[in-house]
């Protein structure tokens, strides 16, 4: 989330310099009436006894409204229309060490702090912190701290691998924020039943859900996956706003820069991967295992119908070949078939 241009980045894309500039304006138009910055909080995670990364955005939101109390649980549209808040102090308290912060240009916080915590299920408190701030309690963060012993990762994609999307690229954004209600959308037949069978084999796995999604969204997918009981785990969303180089950001170098980083993060860890073959996940699966040797133990990949493929992108894309000859890849059109693909490939007994 946070990003930190290097040298060659430091003369920004004229797209950067507009939105700070239309930042700045409403920013200060909608704090003169009256708004104040809250913290959304996204599920983090961290590593036993060593270190927690601690995920979430400042907003801007009427104070003494319900959005100011709760300003996680904005939905439909309205997720889309948060205002950010850049350069507000925020208190991480973890572990009962306080550590103070501040939001990025886009409002985001996105910091690894050091923590002495047991592995399970912890939480992380964040306040707005400054003379005028009326945060109040402030707002809970969950973390997912991997105990130090852990041998097991899995990565898995959203859009098309746990819910079915069925749309043309361009109109998933508008299904997802205007028109779809999270208990409409439909998951991947069997996918679920596969998770739970490879984390009973295996049930110190650490699993992340890793899409190009934007973080506006991040509570709708995690009650999506709490509704058809996939198990819990973090979501790695992005941010669709452009980039030091662009009007618009990868979603393919986010889900690479996103894995890279979990190998970096966890180097304990063997993971695997769970796509589907229609967003360039067996490219960058097979990047991720070239760049990684022996880390990938598997690749698991949801095989497009027709209907899907013309229905997404208007075409038949190729089917891509796999993850690399020394990774063991397995494909099926749904969670059962991908189910017995993981027991040829040893994930299951």
């Amino acid at each position: 989330m946070s990003r930190h241009p290097g040298p060659v980045e430091r003369v920004d894309h004229l797209a950067i310099r507009a939105e700070d500039a239309v930042q700045r304006l409403v920013g200060g138009g909608l704090r003169r009436a009256g708004w104040v910055p809250r913290v959304v909080a996204y599920v983090g995670y961290g590593l036993e006894g060593e270190w927690v990364r601690v995920l979430a955005r400042v907003v801007l939101v009427p104070e003494d409204s319900l959005a100011a109390r709760h300003p996680e649980d904005a939905r439909g549209w309205r997720r889309f229309v948060a205002q950010s808040a850049a350069d507000v102090p925020v208190t991480v308290e973890v572990g009962g060490v306080s550590t103070r912060v501040e939001s990025d240009r886009e409002g985001y916080v996105d910091v690894r702090l050091p923590a002495d915590l047991a592995p399970g299920w912890a939480t992380a408190r964040l306040l707005v912190d400054g003379p005028d701030s009326t945060d109040g309690a402030g707002t809970t963060a969950q973390l997912r701290v991997v105990a130090a012993d852990t041998r097991h990762g899995l990565v898995s994609d959203v859009d098309d691998t746990v819910m079915i999307t069925m749309l043309p690229r361009p109109l998933v954004a508008f299904r997802n924020a205007f028109v779809t209600r999270e208990v409409d959308r439909l998951p991947v037949p069997g996918m679920a039943g596969l998770y739970r069978d490879l984390l009973a084999e295996r049930p110190d796995t650490f699993v992340v859900y890793l899409s190009t999604g934007a973080w506006n969204v991040a509570g709708a997918i995690g009650r999506f996956l709490a509704r058809h009981d996939y198990p819990s785990g973090p979501a790695l969303l992005t941010d669709w706003g452009p980039t030091p180089r662009g009007w618009f950001r990868s979603g393919q170098r986010h889900k690479a820069t996103a894995l890279r980083r979990l190998m970096e993060d966890f180097p304990q860890l063997r993971w695997v991967l769970v796509g589907d073959d229609g967003q360039h996940d067996p490219d960058i699966y097979a990047e991720t295992a070239a760049e990684h040797p022996g880390r990938v133990e598997a690749v698991l990949i949801r095989r497009l119908s027709l209907g899907e493929q013309v229905a997404r992108y208007g075409h038949l894309d190729a089917k891509a070949q796999g993850a690399g000859p020394d990774t063991a890849t397995g494909y099926g059109d749904d969670g059962d078939e991908l189910r017995v693909e993981a027991r040829r490939l040893g994930l299951l007994d």
